[in-house]
């Protein structure tokens, strides 16, 4: 599978991902198990990917050395394959993110409807989803309690 095809499938995944935690309130532990599901695959291509990456002629066994300044890392992504290796690490990470919130919320009694907007924002922008969650999970007070 060359890297325009890994891209759409990982994409695809993460997706189907994201779409079985927002129907979650269905079945809410399976659709949790499902991402997590989806985690571990998108963790394993991205080690993969990352070890393949490393051990390449492509000098990215110095990989480690370049990331101490913003200029090496914007080295690193200069090649399509490093793209791939840092989406798929923003995929596993989001996902991850999202299946946790959507475990947490029954236990911090935040309803459904106010966790699908931090879904949507984790998956477009991971740490304001988590902190919109977070915020959310803090101050929620259901009535009657």
């Amino acid at each position: 599978m060359n890297a325009d095809q890994l891209f759409s499938a990982a994409s695809t995944l993460a997706i189907t991902g994201w779409l079985v935690l927002a129907l979650a309130p269905l079945r809410r532990g399976i659709a949790v198990l499902v991402a997590r599901w989806v985690v571990a695959f998108l963790c394993a291509t991205y080690a993969v990917l990352l070890i393949r990456a490393l051990g390449g002629s492509g000098g990215g066994g110095n990989a480690f050395a370049q990331m101490g300044t913003l200029g090496g890392v914007v080295a690193l992504f200069k090649s399509p394959e490093a793209i791939l290796v840092g989406w798929i690490h923003y995929l596993a990470f989001d996902l991850f993110t999202g299946a946790w919130i959507t475990d947490d919320a029954p236990h911090a009694r935040v309803p459904h409807w106010l966790v699908l907007p931090c879904l949507f924002l984790t998956l477009m922008a991971g740490p304001v989803g988590l902190l919109t969650y977070l915020l959310i999970r803090s101050v929620w007070q259901p009535r009657g309690v």
